[in-house]
């Protein structure tokens, strides 16, 4: 049997089209999870990207696919390397345990579908 990688991009895309969805069926309520989004996201004492790594070791410690595949293409986009998205995995899996080591199977996808260099 072959690597057979997860489609990152794919949840990427699913986790964009609910956005869109909730939106949809509720803008005020969408309208103050983006604002909030923004705020705890923008840089501060910490930078967009540090924010960004933390999110996708929260996604590997929580075991969500999708919010691993939007927070490890965010922390690329805002300079992240595949160094420290990895080192930021193995903190994860310091804090969760095996079933978070298994998730960074798709950090590595995640990692390899968005070009982290």
């Amino acid at each position: 049997m072959g690597n057979v990688a997860a489609d990152m991009k794919y949840y990427h895309e699913q986790a964009d089209k609910t956005m869109e969805q909730v939106e949809q069926a509720n803008p005020v309520f969408y309208e103050a999870y983006m604002n909030f989004s923004q705020q705890a996201g923008k840089a501060g004492a910490l930078s967009t990207k540090v924010k960004e790594l933390a999110c996708v070791a929260i996604g590997i410690a929580v075991r969500c696919t999708f919010c691993i595949a939007s927070h490890t293409k965010k922390a690329i986009d805002a300079g992240a390397s595949r160094e420290e998205i990895m080192e930021t995995g193995f903190v994860a899996v310091k804090m969760g345990g095996g079933p978070s080591l298994a998730y960074l199977r798709y950090v590595i996808d995640a990692c390899d579908q968005f070009g982290a260099k």
